[in-house]
């Protein structure tokens, strides 16, 4: 995780975001994407093949869902992980102002937990998995260029571990409900806090409601204006670990607006529990040729990642010159 400087720790500052046409000449594009994740950790893709009908069904879908009454939607919880949540982020006392429905990205997991969502099942099974198989193609895609601009010989080292039939990537769909105005000039409020996601890297969508900020290395909030027609895209720990600290994660916020609802959709990419993440061996030639960072496994990660709160620092935990001693519980009970 990146840790945030301490001050000024609330200050907003505009910024053109960086925006990475995927339709440009391919040896051009795999270094735009590399420089842009080693600047920023973050970018908006177009021209990225995703049909729009694919997310509208979804947005459709949840939205029917999330509009139900407390008592019907809480049939498909508590998110355990998986499953329906609201307020709670996590297990150690963090809070928003949302709900939210996290799903396994596998089509069997999927279907098994459909009947507690949607009436009808089917659909919303087809609905959500159209939609995890078309964004995981974009990841893959970009994961490609990743390792392309870096060099790497393996042209499928990242993408493969999305495409295994073991990858534990997660789809997960927040719900930011329209707050009462608390004070006049107050118009936002905190609605998912500060973190960086754990995984190797992040495809959101969402709809025309703001709210999304990210957090730069100057120490500025930078506000993302929504754009419901594309996707941005978030570096995850994991691939900070795997580009040994040449990409750096990003940390990111949502606020809640007092008017309008906000929807999201994140795609998370993640390899499989049992997968050691290590840097990338191209990462490690001169002048830096050692890792940042202690092997460990995604499990092993993931569980550090139930310990701790949403916004403390965890790759702090897998650095190489610390002698901290591995959690040693199996990594399994969070599959």
């Amino acid at each position: 995780m990146v840790v945030a400087s301490p001050a000024p720790i609330n200050k907003t500052k505009a910024m053109r975001i960086p925006t990475i046409d995927l339709s440009m000449e391919r040896s051009q594009l795999s270094q735009t994407v590399v420089k842009a994740c080693e600047d920023y950790g973050f970018f908006k893709v177009v021209n990225h093949n995703v049909p729009h009908e694919v997310t509208a069904r979804l947005e459709e879908e949840c939205a029917e869902f999330f509009a139900k009454p407390s008592h019907q939607k809480r049939r498909a919880g508590p998110a355990n992980p998986f499953g329906y949540g609201f307020t709670n982020i996590g297990p150690n006392g963090d809070m928003g102002d949302l709900e939210y429905l996290l799903l396994h990205a596998d089509p069997l997991s999927i279907a098994q937990r459909s009947p507690t969502i949607a009436h009808d099942s089917t659909k919303f099974s087809v609905v959500v998995n159209d939609f995890v198989e078309v964004v995981k193609e974009v990841t893959c895609e970009i994961l490609d260029l990743v390792v392309e601009g870096l060099g790497v010989s393996d042209k499928f080292a990242l993408s493969s571990l999305i495409r295994d039939v073991h990858s534990d990537s997660v789809l997960r769909i927040n719900h930011y409900p329209p707050l009462k105005v608390k004070s006049k000039g107050n118009k936002n409020s905190i609605g998912f806090g500060a973190h960086s996601d754990p995984q190797i890297l992040t495809i959101m969508r969402s709809n025309d409601v703001g709210g999304l900020q990210i957090y730069t290395r100057e120490g500025f909030w930078i506000p993302v204006p929504p754009d419901p027609t594309q996707f941005f895209v978030m570096v995850g720990d994991v691939l900070q670990v795997m580009t040994n600290g040449k990409f750096m994660s990003v940390r990111h916020r949502a606020l809640t607006n007092t008017l309008e609802a906000r929807m999201s959709m994140m795609y998370f990419a993640a390899p499989p529990l049992d997968w050691w993440i290590t840097p990338l061996p191209k990462t490690l030639s001169p002048p830096q040729n050692q890792s940042l960072y202690k092997p460990f496994t995604w499990g092993q990660y993931k569980e550090a990642t139930y310990t701790l709160r949403l916004g403390d620092s965890r790759l702090d935990l897998f650095k190489a010159q610390l002698d901290t001693h591995l959690l040693s519980s199996s990594p399994s009970q969070f599959q």
